[in-house]
């Protein structure tokens, strides 16, 4: 599956972005799909994944509360919406997908669990 992510930019503290990330080439629906970021000099770090279905969310601490993932598999789309942004949220981030599987709840935050990446898109929060 191909994926594509957009919708970064350069924000002010405490404004709003929604990334999105389209996918093409398989079964939308057969994918988990999960959002990580990676600041400069840091590891990539999870962010948030949502279940093939959508039924199901999962958010690091960091951005519970702030972020909400979510997908329309009719349009083979997953999104990110991003309030109450900080300094600290600047980084790229990127989309990814994971073939469905029952092991989805015990992994989700792992890179390695994803075997398709977008390319990343830029995300700036000024102070």
């Amino acid at each position: 599956v191909q994926l594509q992510a957009s919708g970064g930019g350069l924000v002010q503290a405490g404004g709003s972005l929604r990334l999105s990330c389209a996918a093409s080439g398989r079964t939308f629906s057969n994918y988990a799909m999960g959002w990580f970021r990676q600041a400069p000099g840091k590891e990539r770090e999870f962010v948030a994944a949502i279940s093939w279905s959508g039924i199901t969310t999962y958010y690091a601490d960091s951005v519970k509360g702030r972020f909400t993932i979510s997908r329309d598999n009719a349009k083979n789309t997953v999104y990110l919406q991003m309030n109450s942004l900080k300094p600290e949220d600047t980084a790229v981030y990127y989309c990814a997908a994971r073939v469905r599987s029952p092991y989805f709840g015990s992994s989700y935050e792992s890179p390695a669990g994803y075997a398709y990446w977008g390319q990343g898109t830029q995300v700036t929060v000024s102070s």
